[in-house]
């Protein structure tokens, strides 16, 4: 197994909407990109002050695969048109699970 996890935090410009628009877009992936194992996704809880503002974790078969799904073009349409335009900072690994 293969897991993928990203952190972001967004822009103080950014509103609601948005926000809630990158968790919908992202939530489409699952069922367009086969790879994918399985699919987290969600805002903070808010508990501790400092965390990012949402995360991401997926799970793949294999590198490989976390590699179709990195460069499929709805993932990469998503970033471009919901994520890249609130996005304040974002941290990701990958590792073997």
């Amino acid at each position: 197994m293969f897991r993928h996890v990203v952190l972001f935090t967004w822009t103080e410009e950014s509103t609601e909407e948005q926000r809630a628009r990158v968790a919908t877009e992202l939530g489409k992936l699952p069922g367009a990109i086969t790879e994918i194992r399985s699919y987290t996704l969600g805002p903070d809880a808010g508990l501790n002050p400092g965390n990012h503002r949402f995360a991401l974790v997926a799970d793949f078969d294999s590198a490989e695969d976390f590699v179709v799904y990195r460069d499929h073009p709805l993932h990469q349409a998503a970033i471009a048109e919901y994520i890249k335009p609130i996005v304040a900072s974002r941290a990701a690994a990958q590792f073997e699970v």
